[in-house]
């Protein structure tokens, strides 16, 4: 399976800023291993998203601003990061490596981005850690080359996707499905095609009991050629930010269908990593490297 990692490109963040950047250094160290081990992983440097590619989702002056540094003092704290040369080149290459997984899926049935997820940027603004929106991005850019028709884009990130789901508000051909606490961030949600809104608190059985079905209607509602999957290690019960609490066993039932429904309807996936703010950084690794390797069908235990 073909993986596009984003950890060669650091983001430069205050002492104690709670995004957990290291996450991804050490997602692609484990899985490294698992390929050393002999799993079917293969590594590719992702390009840098174009300005053609920005620019079929995002706002010309948007980008442009983002691009110079010009973003005001309320958009920087809006998107929740400082503003670097940095964040550019990563914002660039997480995006890039959603476009790369996506056309790779379609000639493989499977790919990944090993970062990305970023759902809350929306047509002229960046929000909740999300610069440029890559699975948007992605989307737009497989339908301009040629190669699909219909998207559909499940987000199952703790949090509402109100950037895509205001990107695409007014296209039938991208379908956006999003499950999510429906008393968490953001607060005013966009509506999408289909949400689903938990409790705080939900639990597997819970979790999964919304999810089948949403994702069965999903399926059926956008005649798809391809999906999207956001597969957020944030609705896991230590999550600080997540306030539900499903397991990892659950995450884990959470992916298996989701990619099995997939397949039984004969589409390629491409999959994201989404969020994850437990305190114990390791969890969160655990949550996407399990994600990686039941796609790419290797059943062993992780090396640690």
């Amino acid at each position: 399976m073909r993986l596009y990692p984003c950890d060669r490109y650091p983001l430069p963040l205050p002492e104690g800023h709670r995004f957990p950047i290291d996450k991804y250094r050490l997602l692609r160290r484990r899985l490294g291993a698992h390929a050393a081990a002999g799993a079917p992983l293969e590594f590719i440097e992702p390009h840098a998203a174009t300005a053609d590619e920005l620019l079929r989702v995002h706002d010309r002056d948007y980008v442009g601003r983002v691009l110079a540094g010009r973003l005001s003092a309320a958009e920087v704290r809006r998107i929740g990061f400082p503003w670097s040369r940095e964040l550019v080149e990563r914002s660039l290459r997480s995006t890039g490596a959603a476009v790369d997984a996506a056309a790779a899926a379609l000639d493989d049935g499977i790919a990944a981005s090993l970062a990305g997820g970023t759902h809350h940027a929306g047509t002229d603004f960046g929000e909740g850690y999300c610069v440029f929106n890559d699975t948007a991005v992605a989307a737009r850019e497989l339908q301009a080359r040629g190669v699909v028709e219909r998207v559909l884009i499940l987000d199952c990130d703790v949090h509402q996707g109100n950037g895509t789901a205001e990107i695409f508000a007014a296209d039938p051909t991208v379908f956006t499905m999003s499950i999510h606490g429906g008393r968490n961030f953001p607060l005013r949600k966009h509506p999408g095609s289909l949400d689903v809104p938990l409790d705080d608190g939900c639990d597997d059985e819970a979790y999964l009991a919304a999810l089948r079905p949403a994702v069965a209607q999903s399926l059926d509602r956008a005649r798809a050629d391809l999906v999207l999957y956001i597969a957020g290690a944030d609705p896991y019960a230590g999550d600080r930010l997540g306030r539900l609490a499903v397991s990892k066993e659950g995450l884990l039932a959470r992916d298996r269908f989701v990619l099995a429904a997939a397949r039984g309807a004969g589409l390629p996936v491409a999959i994201v990593c989404g969020g994850g703010y437990c305190p114990e950084i390791e969890s969160i690794v655990d949550i996407h490297v399990a994600t990686m390797l039941l796609a790419a069908g290797w059943p062993r235990s992780p090396p640690r």
